[in-house]
C-alpha cells in the first residue's frame, strides 16, 4: 500500500476518534448540567409555596391581635356586657318588660326600638321599629301589661302626647300564610296631657297590692309639678297629684303599685328675706317642703283601689324629712316597704315606709350614707340616677358618664366604671 496513502487514512481515523471524544464529554457534561437543574427545581419550589403563606400567616395574626385589641378599647369596663347600635340620635329613654327580655328605647330620632334580649351577649339583636307620628319626639317609654304593648311618651310643638302600641291582631284569612313579625298599632293615645309642658319620667307596674286587679297602672311626671296616673290597657285616666315645689325631677311607683313618690326642685329657702320678692313667697307658701329647718321633704301618695280591682282615690300619704337639700333621684326596694334617696346634700338615705300613717306614725330612716364620688378637688358630686337589683342587695347609681355599684347594707362601692359611655348623659 501506498505510504502516502496510509498515513492519510491513519490521520482521518485519528482525526475522528478524538472529534468523537470530544462530543461525548461535552454533551455528558451537558447532561450532567441538566441533571443537576433538574435536581435542583424541587427544592426551589418548596421556597416559592411555603414563603407567602408563612407572610401571610403572620400578617392575619397580626390582624387578628389588632381586631381583639380594638374590641378591647370599646369595652368600657368587665361588666360591659354588649351595646346596642342603631340609634340615630341621643337616647331620650329607655325601659325593661316586667320578663326582662326586651328592652324598649325611645331615640330622639323620632323612633321607638323594642330589642329582643334572648341572648344579651349575643352580636345582633332582633329589633321592633316604631315610628311615632310626624313631628314628635319620644321622650319616654314604658311597657304596659306584656312586652307586645309598650307607651311612648311623645312632645310636639301643641304639648305632650301619650300613644300605648299593641301588636295587630292577624285576620282569619292570614291565619293560612306565614306567620309575619306582627306590626304595632296605636291602642290608644292622648294629647296635651300636661298643657305644654314636657313628659320627663314615664314609669309603670302591674298592681297587686291589696285589691287591685293586676293591671298596670302607669304614671306620667311633667316638668311642671303634676303628676298623672293611667290605665295603662285602657288609657283611662285614673288620677293626679300635685307636687307643689317649682317643677318635678322624676317620679315611680312601688312594684307593688301602692305607692307614688317623687322628686321635685325646691327653690334654696336659705336665702335671705330681703332676696325674696312677693311671688317668691306666694311660692314658697304654697310649698309643703318650707320649714324651719330647712329640712327637704319628700312626697309620697298612696293608690286607694275598690273591691272590684280598680283605683278608687290617690291620697296623700306621707313625708320623708330629713335630707338638706333637694333629692335628685329615688327607687322603691324590691318589696315596696322601703325608699332610696339621693340627695344634693351629699347622702343617700334609705327610708323605712311600711309604717301605720294613719295613725300618725312618721317613716324612719334606716341608714344614711356619705356619697362615695368625689370630683379632683375633692368635692363630693351627687348622683342623677339610681336604679336597685331585683334582689334588692346592689344599687347602681351614676353621674354624669360614670357608673357606680354600691353595697345596700353597707353603702361600700363595689366597682366603678368611670365611663361607662361615650357621651355624658
Amino acid at each position: 500500500m501506498d505510504p502516502v496513502l496510509t498515513v492519510t487514512v491513519v490521520s482521518v481515523l485519528l482525526g475522528a476518534v478524538i472529534a468523537i471524544a470530544f462530543f461525548a464529554s461535552y454533551f455528558s457534561k451537558r447532561r450532567s448540567e441538566v441533571q443537576s437543574i433538574a435536581k435542583l427545581e424541587p427544592q426551589a419550589d418548596p421556597k416559592q409555596h411555603v414563603r407567602p403563606p408563612q407572610a401571610k400567616k403572620s400578617h392575619s395574626k397580626a390582624h387578628s391581635h389588632s381586631a381583639a385589641d380594638k374590641d378591647q378599647n370599646k369595652r368600657h369596663h368587665p361588666l360591659d356586657l354588649n351595646t346596642l347600635k342603631g340609634h340615630g340620635d341621643s337616647v331620650t329613654g329607655v325601659g325593661f318588660s316586667s320578663d326582662g327580655c326586651s328592652l324598649a328605647t325611645a331615640c330622639a330620632d323620632g323612633v321607638v326600638r323594642v330589642f329582643k334580649l334572648d341572648d344579651a351577649s349575643s352580636k345582633s339583636f332582633k329589633f321592633l321599629r316604631i315610628n311615632l307620628p310626624a313631628g314628635g319626639h319620644p321622650t319616654a317609654v314604658a311597657f304596659s301589661d306584656d312586652a307586645s304593648s309598650i307607651v311612648v311618651a311623645s312632645q310636639m310643638l301643641t304639648g305632650a302626647s301619650l300613644y300605648m302600641y299593641g301588636e295587630e291582631k292577624p285576620r282569619a284569612s292570614d291565619e293560612t300564610k306565614q306567620p309575619k313579625l306582627p306590626l304595632p298599632e296605636i291602642k290608644w293615645e292622648h294629647h296635651k296631657v300636661h298643657e305644654k309642658r314636657a313628659i320627663i319620667t314615664l314609669v309603670g307596674t302591674s298592681a297587686s297590692y291589696g285589691s287591685a286587679d293586676g293591671s298596670t297602672i302607669l304614671a306620667s311626671c311633667s316638668e311642671g309639678t303634676d303628676i298623672l296616673l293611667w290605665h295603662g290597657r285602657t288609657g283611662k285616666i285614673l288620677g293626679n297629684v300635685d307636687t307643689n315645689q317649682l317643677k318635678n325631677t322624676m317620679a315611680a311607683i312601688s312594684p307593688n303599685g301602692r305607692f307614688i313618690a317623687a322628686a321635685a326642685f325646691t327653690a334654696d329657702v336659705k336665702t335671705s328675706l330681703g332676696d325674696r320678692d312677693e311671688a317668691d313667697d306666694s311660692r314658697l307658701g304654697q310649698m309643703d317642703c318650707f320649714s324651719d329647718s330647712y329640712d327637704f321633704l319628700l312626697q309620697v301618695w298612696e293608690l286607694v283601689y275598690s273591691k272590684d280591682g280598680s283605683v278608687k282615690e290617690v291620697s296623700k300619704a306621707m313625708q320623708l324629712k330629713g335630707h338638706k337639700s333637694a333629692v335628685t333621684w329615688l327607687c322603691f326596694t324590691p318589696n315596696s316597704e322601703q325608699i332610696i334617696t339621693a340627695s344634693k346634700d351629699g347622702s343617700i338615705r334609705i327610708w323605712n315606709i311600711n309604717v301605720r300613717y294613719h295613725l300618725d306614725e312618721d317613716p324612719k330612716t334606716l341608714k344614711v350614707f356619705p356619697i362615695p364620688l368625689h370630683d379632683s378637688s375633692g368635692a363630693t358630686l351627687h348622683y342623677d340616677r339610681l336604679c336597685i337589683a331585683p334582689d334588692g342587695r346592689i344599687l347602681a347609681a351614676t353621674h354624669g358618664s360614670t357608673l357606680q355599684w354600691l353595697c345596700v347594707e353597707t353603702g361600700k362601692v363595689l366597682d366603678t366604671a368611670d365611663k361607662a359611655h361615650d357621651g355624658i348623659n
